[in-house]
């Protein structure tokens, strides 16, 4: 009974989110509640959500504290002397300036978000583009790999991993930083490769006198700068990243210190620290409102055993020869998977099910989840009709959407198989 119910109410959490009848935080809340109370559970219900909550707290309190702190980061022009440099470097050599796009859509990426990365890299990078008449499918292919192939603790795909399987962020990502390192050496791989097309296709020589284009910015844009800052900010960043790495400081509270330090540093006048904050809230309360509700649905659903039950009767059909190997086939299906579901119903709705479901063989959740981050709403996000930042990505570079799919999904994918299969070699999951 448990188990049909439970695949009733992830049945109407996909219908209701993919239909888009529902938002997904309504969703991820109505959902579940009425399916318990469905099941009898009655005044249970709400402890189960309190727990659920409470496994999400950390990683919701770290997006919001590093959606913030990268943010204010980015006021203060933190970024502003790599770009130019990049700018200044990649000239007029086709190959340069696909290498240069991928380094700064990286960089940019820091913070976390797909939708600023594709803003700031796009609309700086084209003009080169055009001058040389080089092909903007490139420039949408070399932004999207680099963005795809940046799984750091507190982008989406990881943090949603993370609050749907109540395994810590750096679980998941400390034995995967050797394997993005091998990702970010394909991707630059790409983009010699893609560049030097490029210059074949051009006839390019090594010619000169081609203008190199310099960003202007606003006047408010002006008022926010720091550039006297710059070293300080540059390295109170790689402070903070090495504490959450090397000494393995909880990330919350990393991003929290760093978050005042960054004000102290940047706007220590009062009215200022409110409008960067104001400026930036909006993004981070967002998700954190959908991290806290997806942290109920999975409360309701493990704590009422629902989630057992489902996954008991799905070993008892899925091939029992299989179930050992499901982080490697989950890896190398998880990039496609993204033109299928959307993050929160593939990693609140399916991922579960599919770590609890191998839990029973002996498969750690963390496995499972770091398969599903090497391409599921990661090299997948950049091509998914499910994401804004797709369309963000055509409508910026002037192309269609048909044609950057079918220009950058083998790129894409060939990032998710390679990653994989380096997991396998490094002994992260089995073969």
């Amino acid at each position: 009974m448990l188990a049909i119910l439970g695949y009733l109410t992830i049945a109407a959490l996909l219908t209701a989110i993919l239909s888009r009848k529902m938002a997904p935080l309504t969703a991820l809340i109505a959902i579940p509640v009425a399916s318990a109370l469905a099941g009898g559970f009655g005044l249970k219900i709400a402890p189960f959500m309190v727990h659920g909550i409470q496994s999400v707290a950390g990683v919701a309190g770290m997006f919001i504290f590093a959606i913030l702190y990268f943010g204010i980061m980015t006021d203060a022009g933190m970024l502003d002397p790599i770009i130019d440099r990049i700018l200044h470097t990649v000239g007029s050599s086709p190959v340069r300036i696909v290498m240069g796009t991928s380094l700064l859509a990286l960089l940019v990426h820091l913070d976390g978000s797909g939708a600023v990365t594709f803003l700031v890299t796009i609309p700086v990078m084209l003009p080169l583009y055009d001058r040389l008449g080089m092909d903007r499918r490139v420039l949408a292919c070399a932004a999207s790999l680099s963005a795809g192939v940046n799984f750091l603790p507190w982008t989406g795909p990881m943090i949603r991993a993370s609050a749907a399987l109540h395994v810590p962020v750096m679980t998941i990502f400390r034995p995967l930083m050797a394997v993005q390192l091998v990702g970010l050496a394909y991707v630059f791989g790409c983009a010699w490769w893609l560049g030097r097309r490029e210059a074949k296709r051009l006839g390019y020589k090594g010619r000169g006198g081609v203008e190199v284009f310099r960003r202007e910015l606003d006047a408010e844009a002006q008022t926010l700068r720091r550039p006297h800052r710059f070293w300080i900010n540059l390295a109170l960043t790689l402070i903070l990243v090495a504490g959450m790495i090397a000494a393995r400081l909880d990330p919350v509270a990393v991003f929290m210190v760093g978050l005042v330090l960054a004000l102290w540093v940047n706007y220590p006048d009062l009215k200022m620290q409110r409008e960067r904050i104001d400026a930036h809230s909006r993004a981070a309360l967002m998700m954190a409102g959908i991290l806290f509700a997806a942290g109920a649905f999975t409360g309701i659903m493990k704590e009422s055993g629902m989630l057992s039950a489902m996954a008991t009767s799905a070993v008892s059909f899925a091939p029992r020869g299989l179930m050992p190997h499901l982080p490697f086939a989950l890896g190398l299906v998880s990039m496609p998977m993204s033109l299928l579901f959307d993050p929160d119903t593939f990693y609140f709705g399916v991922l579960p099910v599919l770590a609890e479901a191998s839990r029973v063989f002996g498969v750690p959740a963390a496995q499972i989840a770091q398969a599903a981050v090497l391409g599921q709403m990661t090299t997948g996000f950049p091509v998914s009709p499910l994401t804004p930042a797709t369309f963000l990505i055509v409508g910026l570079a002037g192309v269609e959407l048909r044609d950057h799919q079918k220009f950058s999904i083998p790129f894409l994918f060939g990032a998710s198989v390679l990653m994989t299969l380096v997991c396998v070699v490094i002994r992260v999951f089995p073969l």
